[in-house]
């Protein structure tokens, strides 16, 4: 029995795998946004990139293994964190929500045993 033709067709409603898979592909590389940045550009957000992971692991670090460091001064490094991040990338409020808020939320129940 083979395929019907609805079957067949992607569905209009689903996500792709990674944003702009689907309306990537068939593009010339050279029409990519990065790519329209110069090496210097590219460079200096790869720097900023590893600054931001540097710091993410410092503070969650500090945070699991510093027994004496309380509740409210973890919250603090927690939000001075943000403020860091979004100053290194103003236009990156929804990334750092989605990749290191759970990690950070997380990190402060799993520690404060918090609700």
């Amino acid at each position: 029995m083979g395929l019907s033709e609805n079957q067949r067709e992607p569905q209009e409603n689903a996500i792709p795998a990674s944003p702009g898979t689907s309306s990537a592909e068939g593009q010339n590389p050279s029409q990519s946004p990065i790519s329209s940045q110069s090496p210097e550009e590219l460079k200096e957000e790869s720097r900023k990139i590893r600054r931001l992971q540097i710091m993410m692991s410092m503070v969650t670090q500090v945070i699991a293994q510093d027994s004496s460091l309380t509740v409210d001064e973890a919250s603090e490094m927690v939000a001075d964190t943000r403020k860091a991040a979004l100053a290194m990338f103003p236009d990156k409020e929804l990334a750092f929500d989605l990749i290191y808020w759970p990690r950070l939320q997380r990190l402060m129940r799993e520690r404060y045993r918090m609700q």
